[in-house]
């Protein structure tokens, strides 16, 4: 089992930043891909970004590349998510994901956490 905790979420304005942590815990997943995505209400959820525990990697959503940044503590167990020049369409749940799939894909995802609330006011 992995246990995921996401923090950080709250209320900023438009072009401003935030930075959510998810803490995991349990089972050893070096070969998972981190993930986030987010869910505004009345909307599916949708891919943010994703980072291999090994090597790094990332992958963005185009609606988020260039204000995002996905890092990762190996080490430490943490995933952290730089959010930068946030705008009102920003505004969503985000979830932290563990699974096989580093593009986004809703069913590789095995692990969620609990998600946070982010919103942007304008």
């Amino acid at each position: 089992q992995v246990q995921l905790v996401e923090s950080g979420g709250g209320l900023v304005q438009a072009g401003g930043s935030l930075r959510l942590s998810c803490a995991a815990s349990g089972r050893t997943f070096s070969n998972y891909a981190m993930n986030w995505f987010r869910q505004a209400p009345g909307k599916e959820r949708e891919f943010v970004a994703a980072i291999r525990w090994i090597g790094g990697t990332t992958n963005y959503a185009d609606s988020v590349k260039g204000r995002f940044t996905l890092s990762r503590d190996y080490a430490k167990k943490m995933v952290y998510l730089q959010m930068n020049s946030l705008k009102p369409e920003d505004t969503a749940v985000y979830y932290c994901a563990a699974g096989t799939s580093l593009i986004g894909v809703l069913s590789k995802q095995e692990y969620w956490g609990q998600g946070t609330q982010v919103t942007v006011s304008s």
